[in-house]
């Protein structure tokens, strides 16, 4: 088997082997399947804008005639140079069958990079790639504490800014649920810090306050407080204003590793005071903050986290749903933190 472990993906993306010409690019963290695409991409042809150079095919063109991958792949580009075929195996085409003669292939120099999303140990495409020789599945998961801590390096440092330690515990915990966003999220740090040498912890506050409008505060308030009708309203509000569904994720998820990390904080008694939280709770949102401390404990606050990553991930692979997903997970919060007020 050909499965880079995910540790190793980072290295690989960097120096691709050559002999493995036909790459799989997979996994939940759709943020992360899109930047190592992106790299691929820009170190396997001169031009990725050259449609000569790059071929850009989808699943349901390859369904429908899987003879055409083999064609692209052994094409030669009009004006030389190196040549890639960039698939994105998002429909509901079965590709395997193109990609099995693509990689029969005596050899090819040309690289064949395939996106997709998350697919279960025993998919069709995934066994194919892992069990051939001349390719590699490259998994793509969400960030763990030290990926995070390279993305914030990597950003601050091309910046010319340096992160405080209290200020690196402080946003770490805060990412890492999708590796696009969370990209995102230091490049708006940076950007607020430009002219400064060092990025300190209200800093980070200060863009964690502005991450989220008024009105997605609301919303997440009133789901970790048990206020299902309140959610209702504000979520009503949002849809009419056109608020993005990945936004509304993103501030729930942020306000969940907040609550865990203070919740934890109190069971542990280390003494935790809300008023030395960091970052600090708006005074606005002070008495939403300590109803939703009441209702939850830890354990219910992590396995929170996990339903709403899948909920979040659910509603990228169904982008015109993600709207209905994001209601449905919220308002589950709900009904469950009003379950325990009684």
């Amino acid at each position: 088997m050909v499965a880079i472990k995910a540790a190793a993906v980072d290295a690989f993306v960097a120096r691709p082997d050559p002999a493995r010409p036909v790459l799989l690019v997979f996994g939940p963290d759709a943020g992360l399947v899109s930047e190592r695409v992106g790299a691929l991409v820009k170190a396997s042809v001169d031009d990725p804008n050259d449609p000569f150079a790059l071929a850009r095919l989808d699943s349901e063109e390859l369904a429908a005639e899987p003879s055409r991958l083999v064609e692209e792949a052994q094409t030669i580009p009009l004006f030389g140079g190196r040549r890639a075929v960039w698939i994105k195996a998002f429909g509901r085409g079965n590709i395997a069958p193109a990609v099995e003669a693509v990689l029969a292939l005596p050899s090819s120099e040309c690289r064949v990079i395939i996106e997709a999303g998350d697919l279960r140990r025993n998919a069709p495409l995934r066994t194919l790639i892992e069990r051939a020789r001349n390719a590699a599945a490259l998994p793509c998961y969400a960030d763990d504490e030290r990926a995070r801590e390279r993305l914030i390096d990597e950003e601050l440092r091309a910046a010319g800014l340096a992160l405080a330690p209290d200020a690196r515990a402080l946003l770490i915990p805060l990412l890492g649920g999708d590796r696009a966003a969370s990209r995102n999220e230091v490049r708006k740090l940076a950007l607020s810090a430009r002219g400064q040498q060092n990025v300190g912890v209200a800093d980070v506050a200060a863009v964690i306050s502005d991450a989220s409008s008024l009105q997605l505060d609301e919303i997440v308030d009133a789901a970790f407080a048990g206020k299902a009708g309140e959610l209702e309203t504000q979520f009503a509000k949002a849809r009419t204003a056109g608020t993005p569904s990945g936004s509304i994720f993103f501030a729930a998820q942020r306000q969940l590793a907040q609550l865990h990390r203070w919740r934890t904080a109190i069971e542990e008694g280390t003494g935790f005071s809300l008023d030395a939280a960091l970052p600090p709770a708006q005074f606005r949102r002070r008495k939403a903050v300590e109803a939703a401390l009441k209702l939850w404990n830890a354990a219910r606050l992590s396995a929170a986290m996990a339903e709403l990553a899948d909920a979040a991930l659910e509603s990228r692979r169904n982008g015109e749903l993600a709207g209905t997903i994001v209601e449905r997970a919220l308002l589950a919060i709900a009904v469950k933190a009003r379950r325990s007020a009684f």
